[in-house]
C-alpha cells in the first residue's frame, strides 16, 4: 500500500516537473465502466522527445490547438506526422479547437480545422475548456470510437479498461 502511495506521488512530481499532467476518467458507455487515463503532454516543442515517448502503446490522442493562437494550429501537421511515426497504427485520433468561447479572439478560422481533420480523416470539435464546451462529447466520442475496435476479453465483463499506461518503463503497473 506505502509504496504503491509513494509511486503515486513520486509519478505525480515528475510528471508535473516535466509538464505533463496526468488524470484518470471513469465514463459509463453501453453499460461498461471505462478507465481512461489521461496525459496531457504539452504541445511545447521543449517537451518533444518526451511527448512522442507517450505516444507508443496509445490507443487515442486528441491533438489540441487554441483557435486564438495560429502559432499552434500551424504546429499540428507537424504532431500529426509526429503521431503516424510515433504511435500504433491504429490509434484513434481527433483535433481539437480550444477556447471557443473566446470568438472575438478568433485567429483560426473553424473551416481551417475541419479541413485538416478531414484530410488526416480524423474527428473535429471546438472546445472550450474555460465554459466547458463540448469537453465531455469530445472525450466520450473518442472513448467510444476506441471501445468499438477494442475487443473485449470477457462478453459478460461490465468493466473495461482502455487506458494505454503512456510510455515510461516502469509506471504500466497497476497498483491500489
Amino acid at each position: 500500500m506505502w509504496n504503491c502511495f509513494f509511486r503515486s506521488i513520486a509519478k505525480a512530481f515528475f510528471l508535473s516537473f516535466v509538464g505533463i499532467d496526468f488524470k484518470i476518467k471513469t465514463v459509463e458507455l453501453q453499460g461498461k465502466k471505462i478507465k481512461l487515463q489521461i496525459w496531457d503532454t504539452a504541445g511545447q516543442e521543449r517537451f518533444h522527445t518526451i511527448t512522442t515517448s507517450y505516444y507508443r502503446g496509445a490507443m487515442g490522442i486528441m491533438l489540441v490547438y487554441d483557435i486564438t493562437n495560429g502559432k499552434s494550429f500551424e504546429n499540428i501537421s507537424k504532431w500529426l506526422r509526429n503521431i503516424d511515426e510515433h504511435a500504433n497504427e491504429d490509434v484513434e485520433r481527433m483535433l481539437l479547437g480550444n477556447k471557443c468561447d473566446m470568438e472575438d479572439k478568433r485567429v483560426v478560422l473553424k473551416t481551417k480545422g475541419e479541413q485538416i481533420a478531414r484530410e488526416h480523416g480524423i474527428r473535429f470539435f471546438e472546445t472550450s475548456a474555460k465554459a466547458n464546451i463540448n469537453i465531455e462529447k469530445a472525450f466520450l466520442t473518442l472513448a467510444e470510437d476506441i471501445l468499438r475496435k477494442t475487443p473485449v476479453k470477457e462478453p459478460n465483463s461490465e468493466n473495461v479498461d482502455i487506458s494505454s499506461g503512456g510510455g515510461v518503463t516502469g509506471w504500466k503497473n497497476k497498483c491500489c
